[in-house]
């Protein structure tokens, strides 16, 4: 008979948390998109604090752009903060073995996955204007294909000429489908350049 394993225990406590800004919520999924599957609540207050905390500069989370956002609350009113969006439908817990890991829930992924399409849609405005293609890597590498469609559209509805190198760049590294989508999308941006 094999050993019981002992689950690290979680305890969900809101305090006297009753609603959060939608602000609030979309930084607290930002942050935690960052470790999603590899951390769990007590690395997303680090993060949210600003901790320098070795695990948190060893996997570079300090580059977060959430991290430090709540550096002047303790780490138990972030911790709240947190909570309240696990008993809210936005983040819930999955144990791995014995491990508590931090995931989104539906809710939550639709918010994180807007938030993070925008955000890498920005760096490819930047990254066509300063011709880095570092963004390709990074889109092709690191990004969810929800998110990657979610970019293209964007591109598709405000991309301009100059974004076109990359677009040619990004579509020969894709998979069938999304190359199809940026081939519409570079297509869509030369007709209305034509006009």
């Amino acid at each position: 008979m094999g050993k019981r394993v002992r689950r690290v225990p979680v305890t969900i406590d809101s305090g006297d948390i009753k609603d959060l800004p939608k602000a609030e919520i979309i930084v607290i999924l930002r942050a935690a998109d960052e470790i999603v599957g590899q951390g769990g609540r007590s690395l997303l207050v680090k993060i949210l604090k600003g901790s320098r905390d070795k695990k948190v500069l060893e996997h570079e989370l300090d580059k977060c752009p959430a991290y430090g956002v709540f550096k002047a609350l303790s780490p138990e009113e972030i911790g709240h903060k947190i909570d309240w969006l696990i008993e809210n439908g936005f983040l819930r817990i999955e144990y791995d073995y014995r491990l508590p890991f931090l995931y989104f829930a539906d809710r939550g992924w639709e918010i994180e996955r807007e938030t993070y399409s925008c955000e890498m849609y920005e760096k490819f405005i930047r990254a066509a204007a300063d011709g880095d293609v570092s963004t390709i890597e990074e889109l092709r590498d690191r990004t969810n294909r929800q998110v990657k469609e979610r970019v293209i559209a964007l591109i598709k509805e405000s991309g301009t000429p100059e974004m076109l190198p990359l677009i040619d760049i990004w579509q020969s590294t894709e998979v069938k489908k999304l190359r199809a989508a940026l081939n519409s999308a570079a297509k869509e941006i030369r007709s209305r350049t034509e006009k």
